[in-house]
């Protein structure tokens, strides 16, 4: 049942993205594409509360029931930042709006950027570690104990990397070709040689 219903909020994520973008932009329905991007979240949250009132009906743990507290977790700490870039792409692609900018790849643009990529991941992380551990009481018992906690240390594997690159990029900041025109971590050009 669980793996049913995490399909169905994964489509219903995009589809509640799509209609919210397409209401906001090709009907000039504000309002009702504010409700539907409210809605984004909910979908996850609901997910989550499902997976809780499976386990306490007596459905034996398995990994899926983790992933739905993986959902919630994305959708907090990558939800906005998501819909910002989706916002940008549909705008641009059907309402005539400006080319999305690209993610600076130089300088300490580019440190931000990672380290704000960083941030996004260690708040997915710990917000899905925590409903994580609030399944555990749920689980029928230690033999299912391990579908859980094996995602502590899959997390934990990720954001770690996540930090060490955005350390990395503290430490040795990627540095742009030499005739490039670079405007906030962006190649916007090349230097012409002399003659």
């Amino acid at each position: 049942m669980i793996v049913t219903l995490v399909l169905a909020a994964e489509a219903a994520f995009w589809i509640l993205l799509g209609l919210g973008l397409a209401t906001r932009y090709l009907l000039r329905w504000r309002r009702v594409s504010t409700v539907l991007l409210v809605g984004l979240p909910v979908v996850d949250l609901t997910l989550f509360a499902l997976t809780v009132l499976d386990l306490r009906g007596g459905a034996t743990a398995s990994w899926t029931h983790a992933l739905a507290a993986g959902y919630a977790g994305f959708s907090i700490g990558y939800g906005p930042s998501l819909v910002r870039w989706a916002d940008r792409h549909f705008q641009y692609r059907f309402a005539g709006g400006p080319k999305p900018v690209r993610s600076p790849e130089y300088g300490p643009e580019r440190t931000r950027h990672e380290w704000r990529v960083c941030g996004r991941t260690v708040v997915s992380a710990a917000i899905t570690l925590g409903l994580i551990t609030a399944l555990v009481p749920l689980s029928a018992g230690a033999a299912h104990f391990s579908d859980f906690t094996g995602w502590y240390a899959r997390l934990g594997i990720g954001a770690g990397v996540n930090v060490i690159v955005a350390a990395c990029y503290s430490l040795w900041p990627k540095e742009a070709p030499a005739d490039a025109i670079v405007e906030d971590g962006r190649v916007v050009g090349r230097k012409v040689p002399r003659q």
